[in-house]
């Protein structure tokens, strides 16, 4: 059973692995912004570049999921 659904364990595995990742980006870099007293506006415009990798991402996977599912790719 375990051999038949590797696929989807792995994927499900790799895609919390860059949850994590992300994650961990996130948490460093409000570190060193509080710590370098960054103003307001670069936190937003840096907060805005990492939630914009976050939705490229999401957007990349639900793109191939929907494209497998139809047999393009």
């Amino acid at each position: 059973m375990l051999a038949e659904y590797l696929e989807v364990i792995e994927a499900i595995g790799l895609n919390l692995f860059f949850a994590f990742i992300f994650i961990f980006i996130g948490l460093s870099i409000h570190d060193v912004m509080k710590k370098n007293d960054v103003p307001k506006m670069g936190q937003i415009v840096v907060y805005f570049v990492l939630v914009l990798g976050c939705v490229g991402f999401i957007a990349k996977g639900v793109i191939q999921f929907i494209w497998e599912s139809q047999g393009v790719g």
